[in-house]
């Protein structure tokens, strides 16, 4: 076969979120429409203008032994987190090339392609703190693999001896949809027949925080923060920032059947653009976007029919929510109004270089569910969300074959658009 064509399919996941510490309670919590965001009680945030956040629901040292999470950026803490379960959930109980009652790997098929939009930025922060307030010698030697993007899909290719390649695509808050992206061009092209995939993001701190607040892109509804990412309603007012991680594992439909691996779904494939536009702001007619979707369907056999559901990018800003749609449907036209859309970052909040790689979790289970998560939070539609929006309640999704995409884009112009299908 050539390698080009190889099926690639999803066969374990995992992720720390908002909503959960593992992926069936993320799962759980975003079928329930629940939202994960509160209000800081950190002595800092009380200056700040936006003193609310989608935080972990279960912090890292609670499963990292201490020895080991000293060492890693919380960003990496959450990746290798995501990661050891989606590992686990492929069925695979040892690190590739050891022996096992397991599958065996074979470490030089393995990759890893983890991202973060930001990358270790609390420990870069911190420990800028520490030399100003304590002079270098306090210094953490740990702190230049802390803070380097790398970082999570570094820990992460060292915790499971992945030797095919270890990759960190950096495209702000499409990072983890793009890394996806490029492990399922690492198996389709040969590279690779396993690839551990996703995005992370740590940066609740109070300068990231307060330069998003500066730019006015973050809601500012502190006195009612489970309201606040409340995309496509009327009085959204800008982004609710989130933290954690969404991981696949990502494998070569061959080396799944050989092995007896249960199947998700299968990562049809990707479509990618630039805007060309703004450092931050959306191309307001969604050219990108637009250009993005065609070009997935132009180099997949995927079909406007086949797809039911859409996980939107939909962050709860006034420019971007309505562009991402107009995009949607200059591109699909009368066939959006089969898709059911959903907006989960409503109860995730917004992880940048994260997002991708939660809501791929979260398309992939809603395809293996059949059941399309609510967007929350929406007492008024924009009368300009001309779109089957999933409100509410969880929606059911057809039986027989179905599709669904992932929206992810990012500042400076990023967009990706990921796919992916179940029988």
């Amino acid at each position: 076969m050539n390698p080009t064509n190889r099926t690639v399919v999803v066969t374990g996941i995992g992720a720390t979120t908002p909503l959960g510490g593992d992926s069936a309670s993320t799962w759980e919590a975003l079928v329930a429409g629940r939202s994960g965001v509160s209000a800081l009680e950190q002595e800092w945030a009380a200056a700040l203008p936006v003193r609310m956040a989608a935080q972990i629901a279960v912090e890292p040292s609670e499963i990292l032994p201490r020895p080991l999470a000293r060492k890693l950026d919380r960003s990496a803490q959450f990746a290798l987190i995501a990661a050891r379960e989606a590992w686990a959930d492929a069925g695979f109980t040892a690190r590739a090339g050891e022996t096992t009652d397991g599958p065996m790997v074979d470490p030089d098929r393995l990759g890893t392609v983890v991202a973060s939009g930001i990358g270790g930025v609390t420990t870069l922060l911190g420990q800028y703190d520490i030399l100003r307030e304590q002079g270098y010698r306090k210094v953490s030697p740990h702190t230049v693999p802390m803070l380097m993007p790398n970082s999570p899909a570094a820990n992460v290719g060292i915790e499971l001896n992945a030797r095919a390649g270890v990759h960190t695509p950096v495209s702000a808050c499409a990072s983890g949809a793009e890394a996806i992206g490029y492990a399922v061009e690492m198996i389709r092209t040969g590279r690779a027949d396993i690839v551990v995939a996703g995005g992370t993001e740590a940066a609740i701190h109070p300068l990231p925080i307060a330069a998003f607040g500066n730019m006015q892109a973050m809601s500012k509804r502190n006195d009612d923060p489970q309201a606040a990412s409340r995309p496509y309603d009327t009085a959204r007012d800008g982004f609710v920032l989130g933290e954690g991680a969404g991981i696949v594992v990502l494998e070569s439909a061959e080396h799944a059947t050989a092995r007896g691996a249960r199947v998700y779904a299968e990562a049809v494939g990707q479509g990618v653009s630039g805007d060309a536009h703004h450092i931050a702001q959306p191309e307001p007619s969604g050219r990108g976007i637009s250009s993005a979707l065609q070009n997935l369907l132009d180099r997949s056999d995927l079909k406007p029919a086949d797809i039911v559901h859409i996980n939107a990018h939909a962050t709860s800003t006034p420019l971007g929510d309505i562009g991402e749609l107009r995009a949607l449907r200059k591109v699909f036209g009368d066939d959006l109004d089969h898709m059911a859309v959903s907006a989960t970052k409503s109860m995730t909040g917004h992880l940048l270089g994260g997002a991708g790689g939660v809501e791929t979790v979260a398309t992939v289970l809603a395809l293996h569910h059949r059941l399309a998560p609510p967007t929350i939070n929406i007492t008024d539609l924009d009368p300009e969300a001309e779109a089957d929006i999933v409100r509410d309640e969880a929606r059911a999704l057809p039986e027989g074959p179905i599709a669904a995409l992932n929206n992810s884009f990012g500042f400076g112009g990023h967009n990706v658009v990921l796919a992916f299908r179940r029988s």
